[in-house]
């Protein structure tokens, strides 16, 4: 059995429900079936931004909230608030780890919180570049990939946006503020799907 598949395995045991694609686009189409006519709410993902399932869901005319689309009609904080209240809520994971848990570390808090105590079904769409061994290798690799890149998209001044290396800063706009690891669904979030795709998505 090969990695992806064998981490979807262990996801499976824990109470999540994975499976594996060969792409993104397959991964999409899932996402969109689960979604089907419901409110959808979205996390800060530049891997779900790169498949595009916003403007899908949108063109559909589903309702759709995401921070990420804010507008003086719908301006960030109310953007939020309809994530956390929609009928399903789409994101990725920092690092999906091959014994079956995933590990986020959020600025804000909205994205992990939703992931524990938000809407009753969430989606979370990963590339194989996420995965990781165990905890130890997936925070390392959420501090070497994945914060950095943030940093820069998001112009913040942090000692890893400015070096690509995490120094564990105390800097005022530190990303590094809540560390969750989603060991089962909880019994608040009893459906949270994973689906792994054979390709490289997002950081």
């Amino acid at each position: 059995m090969d990695r992806l598949n064998a981490t979807a395995a262990n996801l499976n045991a824990h109470g999540f429900s994975a499976q594996v694609f060969d792409t993104g686009a397959d991964a999409k189409q899932a996402a969109l079936a689960i979604i089907g006519d419901r409110s959808v709410g979205f996390g800060g993902s530049i891997t779900v931004n790169e498949l595009g399932i916003y403007e899908t869901v949108t063109k559909k005319g589903n309702k759709a909230f995401w921070h990420w689309k804010a507008d003086e009609a719908t301006p960030a904080p109310a953007m939020l608030a309809g994530a956390q209240a929609a009928d399903v809520y789409i994101c990725s994971a920092n690092a999906i780890i091959e014994t079956g848990s995933l590990l986020n570390i959020d600025g804000t808090g909205n994205r992990v919180a939703n992931l524990f105590y938000g809407p009753k079904t969430v989606i979370v769409i990963a590339g194989e570049n996420k995965l990781a061994p165990n905890y130890d290798e997936a925070l390392a690799r959420i501090k070497r990939e994945a914060c950095p890149s943030n940093g820069k998209r998001l112009n913040m001044k942090t000692p890893c946006t400015a070096t690509g290396v995490c120094t564990d800063c105390d800097s005022p706009q530190r990303m590094c503020r809540v560390t969750v690891l989603l060991e089962r669904p909880t019994f608040a979030v009893p459906e949270v799907h994973v689906l792994l795709v054979r390709e490289s998505l997002g950081y």
